[in-house]
């Protein structure tokens, strides 16, 4: 029963999320012509280098899922390894990103520039700060699956963890798609 109001939170939590996000993504969209003179999406983004961001972030789901088997199957040697090479793909996945906002700032687009980069670095940080909690949360999970035998309450987290790490996924294939596609076509 425990472990049920444990899983109910966290979906409440993960759609509080969604909200969030639904949130920052209409403020993104409204402002996106804002540039108030400064540089627009199109002048800005490099399609290629979102796509690096996004074929790292999606091959991080990929390998997350086969830890999750994994732990399933009670093989905690696989899924420790599949968490860490889960980590080490979302670390990348933070370089780049970080790489790419200290680009902008250093042409002269930071997020005090306009509306349009108000918005953007907000929506793209906010994920960001998502992604690094869910890499503290792996942390934690690949540290408890070493030193511990995996039990059901343990199996549990790291299904919640798993899950969280996907929606952060699905949340940067909207942003690929509505931020950067959209803003080099717009």
């Amino acid at each position: 029963m425990k472990d049920d109001v444990k899983i109910f939170g966290f979906w409440v939590y993960l759609m509080t999320d969604l909200v969030i996000f639904a949130v920052l993504f209409a403020t993104f969209i409204v402002l996106r012509n804002n540039t108030f003179g400064g540089p627009s999406g199109r002048e800005l983004f490099d399609l290629s280098f979102a796509l690096k961001e996004t074929l790292i972030l999606l091959t991080s789901s990929f390998t997350c899922a086969l830890a999750t088997l994994a732990v399933h199957r009670q093989q905690k040697h696989y899924a420790i390894f599949w968490f860490f090479i889960t980590f080490v793909f979302g670390v990348a996945f933070l370089y780049l990103e970080f790489s790419e906002f200290s680009r902008f700032v250093h042409q002269g687009a930071s997020w005090e520039r306009s509306g349009f980069l108000s918005a953007f670095f907000t929506l793209v940080g906010t994920h960001g700060l998502h992604i690094s909690i869910g890499l503290l949360w792996m942390a934690v999970a690949i540290l408890r699956l070493y030193f511990r035998k995996m039990s059901a309450p343990d199996v549990s987290r790291v299904i919640r963890m798993a899950y969280f790490w996907h929606f952060l996924d699905v949340v940067w294939i909207f942003i690929f798609t509505v931020v950067y596609a959209m803003g080099l076509l717009l």
